[in-house]
């Protein structure tokens, strides 16, 4: 018959204590890791800071931009073109001829022509001011689809004429004429003021985006 040994209280004691000490190690072991790991990170002694000290490109970027179009306004004229003789009547010689032109016409805002202080950023680099030229109109553009000959009288001369030279009448004349109105027509309404405000609108979208808080946008011949 076999009987189990039983250690010692002091043994079993002993070993405990053992046990404890070793955890003990291990935990401060490894908080002394995480603690150096944060310590460092939070010192950062072989880390780099960067400050930007640049100058702002903002005038460049708005040049390389060179016009921007603002806005386009389309036009419809008639033209009422009448020649007459002298002294025949218009059934043996004259021409009335009726011509729709219908075309547009382009402004836009030309920042190539911006003075090379046009743009001013404040020292902290949140406020920005910008001065432009006034819009300015493009050539008027007819639309060859849109623009026709809506009737036309002519006398009997000017149909011999005509059936003679093999050639129908020339009607660069009554697209000068057109394209004449339709400038002219531009240039009363209010095309470029709205060109004007096109841009500056477009201006301070863009300049806030780029982190300016405040911007202001004025033209060469406002105070």
């Amino acid at each position: 018959m076999t009987t189990s040994r039983t250690a010692p209280p002091e043994v079993t004691s002993g070993r405990r204590r053992r046990w404890r000490y070793l955890a003990g190690l291990l935990v401060l072991a490894v908080l002394l890791v995480v603690g150096g790991r944060l310590a460092w990170t939070w010192l950062n002694p072989m880390g780099e800071q960067s400050i930007d000290r640049s100058q702002p490109v903002l005038l460049q970027s708005i040049k390389d931009l060179s016009r921007f179009e603002a806005a386009t306004g389309t036009f419809q004229v008639v033209v009422d073109l009448e020649k007459d003789a002298n002294f025949l009547p218009d059934a043996i010689k004259g021409t009335r001829t009726l011509f729709v032109g219908a075309g547009g016409v382009d402004a836009y805002v030309d920042f190539s022509a911006m003075a090379t202080n046009g743009v001013t950023v404040s020292q902290d680099r949140t406020e920005v001011t910008v001065r432009l030229p006034r819009a300015q109109l493009e050539k008027p553009n007819l639309d060859n689809s849109r623009s026709y000959v809506f009737a036309q009288q002519r006398g009997l001369f000017d149909r011999v004429s005509d059936f003679l030279s093999g050639s129908p009448t020339d009607q660069r004349e009554l697209y000068l004429l057109a394209e004449k109105k339709i400038s002219e027509a531009a240039v009363a309404s209010d095309l470029r003021a709205r060109a004007d405000a096109n841009t500056k609108t477009m201006l301070t979208g863009m300049l806030k985006s780029l982190g300016f808080t405040k911007v202001t946008v004025k033209y060469t011949d406002e105070p």
